[in-house]
């Protein structure tokens, strides 16, 4: 069995950590191969952060294998397995005792470059003193202008992250859906929409003012007046690695504390 790892930059601890999930995969007779290599792995572990697990995911997208995140961030809502779980963890892939938890992907296509993210697709101003204006269209009909900071073209994965700090919706990542959430709207319409998998946006720069573009917080580029990024469902979606079953409800009451 062959372990691609994707691990934090800077601290010691994920460093430490990932020294003895080496240790670990090697006892229990798996190895562990350059994240470089041309040689597929079976599996992609990441140790961090959410951060470190969406670069993980990357990888896991491009060879089409499975994902486990062990949690050594803050909140950790894509990561599965905590440092404790280190031995049984690797156990359980070895053996096979876990289930698979399949989430949609995001695309966003600039100038016939497409990207493809967990998380989300953003698009927002560059200057932070003035509002951009972007045109919105759902399935090649026009919808509406938005005159804002941004928008947020999210996976229910993603509701999570920048969309739900946006005041957008958490959404169950069972689902699939496309979630668009404006920010800082400047109109009287600034509600999420939260849309078909198979919706497919253009949004179009329609003032002269910059925008950027960024996938999973992967830049891909300034737009100018006339540009366009289309945003829909990615082709492949990532799988995560389950070592139990907890609802969505468990999981926010854990990670916010609520009780």
């Amino acid at each position: 069995m062959k372990f691609s790892l994707e691990v934090r930059h800077g601290p010691e601890n994920a460093r430490a950590f990932a020294e003895k999930l080496r240790g670990s995969i090697a006892s229990a007779g798996g190895e562990v191969i350059d994240a470089e290599a041309a040689e597929a792995p079976d599996f992609v572990l990441a140790v961090g952060g959410d951060g470190t697990v969406l670069a993980a995911a990357h990888r896991a997208i491009v060879h089409d294998v499975p994902l486990l995140g062990f949690n050594l961030g803050t909140m950790g809502f894509l990561a599965e397995a905590e440092p404790d779980d280190l031995v049984e963890a690797v156990d359980r892939l070895m053996s096979g005792d876990y289930e698979l938890a399949e989430r949609m992907t995001v695309t966003a296509t600039v100038n016939g470059k497409s990207v493809t993210g967990v998380n989300d697709v953003v698009v927002e101003k560059v200057d932070s003193q003035r509002l951009i204006h972007l045109d919105v269209s759902v399935d090649g009909a026009h919808f509406l202008t938005y005159r804002a900071d941004g928008l947020i073209i999210a996976t229910p994965t993603g509701s999570t992250a920048y969309s739900f700090s946006a005041r957008g919706p958490l959404v169950d990542p069972v689902l699939g859906a496309l979630i668009l959430t404006p920010v800082a709207a400047h109109s009287l319409f600034d509600r999420t929409l939260v849309l078909s998998p198979e919706t497919r946006l253009t949004i179009e720069v329609v003032r002269d003012r910059p925008v950027k573009v960024t996938v999973d917080k992967t830049g891909m580029g300034n737009l100018g007046e006339g540009d366009r990024v289309e945003v829909e469902q990615g082709q492949r979606p990532v799988r995560f690695v389950r070592l139990r079953r907890r609802p969505f409800s468990k999981l926010l009451t854990d990670k916010f504390g609520l009780s």
